[in-house]
């Protein structure tokens, strides 16, 4: 029997009346960068279905891996389009059924009190003051390479590096800069953005030609029991009020079907 390990991920069901029952659920799991918006997008969407949809948030490369390993998710939101070309070319993914979501973007993220100035951008990582960086963990979480990227860009990743505190996924790379268990943090602006976030920092956006695009994409998976449900929840993204919120969360978002943000 396998076990999968989500001691690092947010699972959260959503019922909203309806009995939990395997018909009439499906379990997504999603990059981490979307646990605000996506709470929003499953209520939405089991309101209007009576469909239940269990989240699961994580880095996108473990839940590459678990998948992999045959782990039991009907669709997968991944930071990274790679993944899921990647799964998708192997045959673990239900023919056409790929599609880009979005693209992210990451931010520079500091406590309402901090007193280091954002508008130096990246080069303020170097100052003498800070003693902790908050990174996802760049093996698994595609928001911490780019951060990497960007910070060697910048010319201030050697210098950098050894202050950084690693977060297992983006969510929790946010929880540490926001409980001071960093001094600033590299986040996604879907997550700055976010009411929880939003009240006790502020932020400000790293140019995107720093870093390689975000590009995001969803992928049922072929061992899912509940293709339709899947298939409805994808198709729920693409109406104009969900793309309107992820907006609202700081994703560029497809402008038409062909999935292209």
């Amino acid at each position: 029997m396998k076990l999968w390990n989500l001691s690092a991920a947010v699972v959260l069901t959503f019922a909203l009346g309806v009995p939990l029952s395997g018909a009439q659920e499906i379990t997504v799991a999603a990059a981490a960068d979307l646990q605000f918006a996506f709470q929003d997008v499953a209520a939405r969407f089991q309101k209007e279905t009576s469909k239940n949809i269990k989240l699961i948030f994580g880095s996108s490369g473990n839940f590459y891996t678990q998948i992999q390993n045959g782990a039991p998710f009907d669709v997968f939101f991944s930071a990274d389009i790679d993944y899921p070309k990647n799964l998708e070319a192997v045959g673990l993914t239900e023919p056409g059924t790929l599609y880009r979501y979005a693209s992210g973007k990451i931010v520079l993220w500091v406590p309402n009190e901090s007193k280091l100035d954002l508008s130096r951008g990246l080069k303020v990582l170097l100052d003498p003051t800070i003693k902790k960086i908050a990174v996802a963990n760049p093996e698994h979480a595609p928001y911490g390479r780019a951060a990497v990227a960007a910070m060697k860009h910048d010319g201030v990743y050697d210098k950098a590096a050894g202050k950084f505190v690693l977060g297992e996924n983006i969510s929790q790379t946010a929880t540490f800069v926001a409980s001071g268990s960093a001094d600033i943090g590299v986040l996604a602006l879907s997550l700055a953005l976010a009411p929880a976030m939003k009240e006790k920092g502020r932020y400000a956006e790293i140019p995107a030609d720093e870093y390689p695009p975000l590009e995001q994409a969803a992928v049922i998976l072929k061992l899912s029991q509940h293709k339709e449900i899947a298939r409805q929840f994808i198709d729920f993204l693409k109406t104009p009020a969900i793309l309107e919120l992820l907006r609202s969360y700081g994703f560029s978002v497809p402008h038409g079907p062909a999935g292209t943000p």
